[in-house]
């Protein structure tokens, strides 16, 4: 025999939690697409960086 007062009770939670997990999955893909975003950017700076950056001269022996 079910008890119509937690069958209602878990009914009204499950309602109640939706939006709320709904909120929380979005934040997460948005974070997560920002955290990605950010990653591509390190890395296609760290790649670049190298063809980019000036060449300095080798510095003579007792010279600095």
């Amino acid at each position: 025999m079910t008890n119509p007062f937690l069958s209602a009770w878990l009914s009204m939670a499950n309602t109640m939690a939706g939006p709320i997990r709904g909120f929380w999955t979005a934040e997460f893909h948005r974070q997560q697409a920002a955290m990605i975003d950010a990653m591509n950017k390190q890395i296609i700076d760290f790649w670049t960086g190298a063809l980019l950056r000036p060449q300095t001269r080798p510095h003579r022996r007792g010279q600095r």
